[in-house]
């Protein structure tokens, strides 16, 4: 697994949505990488201080914009 697939995982990892093996790859990767361990702790800190923003919450832009940035994202 590199970088951009753990970031396109992140969510499907937290909601404990991964099937076994994937999540295997995932933490194996997240065990040797600092920048993608920092990546996720970062993400684990945005979820716990603004809660939990339910999907009609957002505006098809403004979605479009977060999933634009994080997968613009590189560790």
């Amino acid at each position: 697994m590199n970088c951009d697939d753990f970031v396109e995982l992140v969510t499907a990892f937290l909601d404990g949505a991964l099937d076994e093996p994937t999540e295997q790859r995932f933490l194996e990767h997240l065990s040797l990488c600092d920048g993608c361990d920092t990546y996720l702790e970062q993400f684990r800190r945005t979820i716990q201080a603004v809660g939990e923003l339910p999907p009609e919450s957002l505006s098809g832009t403004a979605r479009q914009q977060l999933l634009d940035a994080f997968r613009g994202f590189h560790p």
